[in-house]
Parts: C-alpha cells; sequence; structure tokens
C-alpha cells in the first residue's frame, strides 16, 4: 500500500483540487520530498539515529517555527513513538525556551560583519537534561543553532555531538532531517495561504 503523501496530507490538499494539479506540474519535486521524508522517518536502518530521537528533533524543531499542522504532526509522532510519550513535555517545555526569531550570530571579520546580529544561545534548561539524556540535550541545542544561527555553526558543534555518543552518520542524517523540516514547513504553509486565498 503506497504511503499518502505527506505534504499533501499537512496542506490539506485533496485529490483532484486545485492544489493537487499544481503540485502534479513538478512531479519530481514532489516525489523527491516524499521519498526524502520517508527516508528520515521510515529508514530501513535507524541505529545510528533512533526513530524515537527522529520524533522528538522534528517536535522541537517545527514547534520552533510556530504552532501549526506540521507541529501537530510530529508531536503526534513522537507521543506514539516508543519511549516518546515521557519526552513530549520536555520537548514542548523546551521549544517554549527555545522560542526566538532569526537568523542571528556573525560573519567571519570582513565585509558581511555589518550584517551581524545578536541573539538567544539556546541551552537546554538544566531541570530537563535527565529526563532528555544526553544525546537529545545535544541534538535540540544543535538544532537551535541550525535553525537560528546557521552562520555560527563550527567544527567544534559537530565535536560536541560527538562526544554526546552521536556517530558521524547520525550527525549526517540529523542535520538533514533539521534542513527537510525547515523546507517542509515552509512548503506547507506556502500550500495552505494559497488554499486560503482561492477558498
Amino acid at each position: 500500500m503506497r504511503t499518502k503523501d505527506i505534504i499533501d496530507m499537512l496542506a490539506g490538499i485533496e485529490p483532484g483540487s486545485a492544489l493537487d494539479a499544481i503540485r502534479a506540474r513538478r512531479l519530481q519535486a514532489r516525489e523527491n520530498a516524499q521519498k526524502s521524508y520517508l527516508s528520515l522517518f521510515e529508514p530501513i536502518d535507524a541505529s545510528d539515529f533512533s526513530l524515537t530521537e527522529r520524533a522528538a528533533v522534528a517536535a522541537f524543531v517545527t514547534g520552533l517555527h510556530g504552532e501549526s499542522p506540521v507541529a501537530a504532526f510530529y508531536r503526534e509522532k513522537l507521543a506514539a513513538s516508543a519511549d516518546g510519550a515521557a519526552l513530549v513535555e520536555p520537548i514542548r517545555s523546551e521549544i517554549a525556551r527555545g522560542k526566538t526569531s532569526g537568523p542571528y550570530g556573525a560573519f567571519p571579520a570582513g565585509p558581511l560583519s555589518v550584517e551581524d546580529k545578536a541573539g538567544l544561545i539556546y541551552r537546554v534548561s538544566a531541570e530537563r537534561k535527565s529526563e532528555l539524556g544526553a544525546r537529545l540535550v545535544a541534538a535540540l541545542e544543535h538544532a537551535h543553532l541550525l535553525v537560528f544561527r546557521p552562520r555560527d555553526a563550527a567544527s567544534a558543534d559537530m565535536k560536541t555531538l560527538l562526544a554526546a555518543g552521536w556517530s558521524t552518520t547520525g550527525i549526517v542524517t540529523f542535520s538533514q532531517l533539521v534542513a527537510f523540516l525547515s523546507f517542509q514547513v515552509r512548503v506547507v504553509s506556502g500550500l495552505r495561504t494559497l488554499a486560503a486565498a482561492s477558498a
């Protein structure tokens, strides 16, 4: 049985609708987005980055972007995952602590330095660290960096993930997942705006 297209589902796109026709014009992009979702959230091998960790990072990242059908979907995915129900409240709490606007950070010294902008340097709260565990603490802090301060990312940040127990393969998949989620949130938001405008 073919899995329903995740972006269509989150955007509320029905077969045969005007938005369905619009998405069909870029069939390869539509198929690639679905393949990306499946490879990240229904992988053959999740040994370097568990399904529960993926759902927790997804709930956190999409929550940082604001409440939406996408954030609700990943929050429910986390609650339904193995050991995920116990993480829902800690993740919700950390989303509230990490909410900010961006991007911000500092460029290397040079002409772009005029665009440097200070902002929140997010760290998981002390009381949530034991509930989340070292791997997720490092993951949430790094995800926040990628979402709001990508220009500040450095090799030291990779070392922090490695020290918390992440493998190189897990870090690569983690980075792909955060990038995919940012893309997915924006696409779904755009499609829902189009739907509302044409209603």
